[in-house]
C-alpha cells in the first residue's frame, strides 16, 4: 500500500498523520464527555471542539515526531516500526515544516472558542498544549520523559479539561478516571517504545524502555493496563457500579496482548502487538465511558 506514494499527495498527509493514533485522542475526550453527562445536559458545540481540537493536536504531534525523529536521524533503514514520511520521501522537509505550522494553526484556531465555554484558563491549557506538543519529541521522550507526557496530555488535561467545559467545576472522581485514561494509552507508547528499544539506545534515545530493559518494560506493560482498571473501582463510591465493572473486561484483551508481546519479543511483528494496543486502548475507553453512562 505504502510503495506507491506521491510525493507530498493527499495519500502521503494521511499516512503522516497516523490515522490509527486518534483512537488515543478520542478516548480521553469521550470519557470527560461521559462523566460530564452525570452531572450536566451536554453542550455539542464545546464537545465537539473538544474532540477535534484533540484530533489536530494528536496529527501534529505525529507530524513533529515525523520531522526532528527523520532530522535526528532516529528514522533510518534500522527501524522496525511502520514507514515514516519524511524518512521515506513521501513528503518533503520543507513542506512538512509548512504542514506543522498549518496544523498548529488550525488547532488553536479550533481551541480559542472553549474560551467562551471554560473561561481564560483555556488559553493557558491551550499554550501548554501546543508547547509540550513540539517538547515531546525533541527533548522529552528522549530524556525517558514521554510516559509523564503521556499521562498529562491524554489523560489528566483533555478529561478534566472536558469535564469542566461542560460542569464548570472540578471532581476528584473526574481527576482519578484521568488518570486510568492516562495509563491505558500509555500502554501504546511502552509497545512502541519497547520496540524500537534497541536502535533508540544506538542513537541516543533514552526511553523508558531503554532504561527499565526488557524484562522491566514487559512488567511496566502489564502493570499500567490492571492499574487502569484499579483506578475506575472509585466508581464504586460514586454510584457508578457500572462504571466500575465493565473496564474489568478490558483486563481480558489487555493479558492477551502483553502474553503476545513478551513471546515476540523484538522485530517487526511488534507492529501487531502495537495495532492490538490501539484496539485495546479504544475499548477501556468505550467501555468506561459506558459504564459511566448507565
Amino acid at each position: 500500500m505504502t510503495t506507491s506514494v506521491k510525493t507530498n499527495s493527499l495519500k502521503a498527509w494521511t499516512l503522516a498523520a497516523r490515522p490509527k493514533t486518534l483512537a488515543g485522542a478520542a478516548s480521553p475526550v469521550l470519557v470527560g464527555l461521559s462523566m460530564a453527562s452525570t452531572d450536566s445536559h451536554i453542550q455539542f458545540v464545546p464537545a465537539l471542539l473538544c474532540f477535534v481540537f484533540a484530533f489536530l493536536m494528536q496529527i501534529d504531534a505525529n507530524l513533529i515526531n515525523d520531522y526532528y525523529d527523520f532530522k535526528n536521524g532516529i528514522d533510518n533503514t534500522q527501524r522496525v516500526g511502520p514507514k515514516r514520511a519524511c524518512a521515506q520521501g513521501w513528503i518533503t522537509v520543507p513542506v512538512m515544516r509548512k504542514g506543522i505550522l498549518a496544523i498548529t494553526a488550525l488547532a488553536c484556531i479550533t481551541g480559542l472558542p472553549l474560551v467562551y465555554y471554560g473561561g481564560h484558563a483555556m488559553i493557558l491549557i491551550g499554550m501548554v498544549c501546543v508547547v509540550f506538543c513540539f517538547l515531546y519529541t525533541t527533548l522529552m521522550a528522549r530524556k525517558g520523559l514521554g510516559d509523564i507526557l503521556v499521562l498529562i496530555f491524554f489523560g489528566i488535561i483533555p478529561v478534566c479539561a472536558t469535564y469542566f467545559i461542560q460542569v464548570h467545576t472540578f471532581s476528584w472522581v473526574a481527576f482519578t478516571l484521568s488518570l486510568a485514561c492516562g495509563l491505558a494509552i500509555d500502554t501504546l507508547l511502552v509497545v512502541n517504545n519497547y520496540r524500537d528499544r534497541e536502535t533508540d539506545a544506538k542513537c541516543g534515545k533514552m526511553t523508558l524502555a531503554v532504561k527499565l530493559g526488557e524484562k522491566g518494560t514487559e512488567r511496566l506493560y502489564l502493570w499500567i493496563g490492571i492499574a487502569a482498571v484499579v483506578l475506575c473501582q472509585i466508581l464504586w463510591f460514586d454510584g457508578h457500579r457500572a462504571g466500575a465493572i465493565l473496564p474489568m473486561i478490558y483486563l481480558f484483551p489487555h493479558i492477551l496482548t502483553w502474553k503476545y508481546m513478551i513471546t515476540i519479543k523484538r522485530g517487526t511483528a511488534l507492529n501487531r502487538v502495537l495495532g492490538q494496543t490501539a484496539r485495546n486502548m479504544l475499548f477501556f475507553g468505550i467501555l468506561l465511558s459506558v459504564g459511566l453512562l448507565i
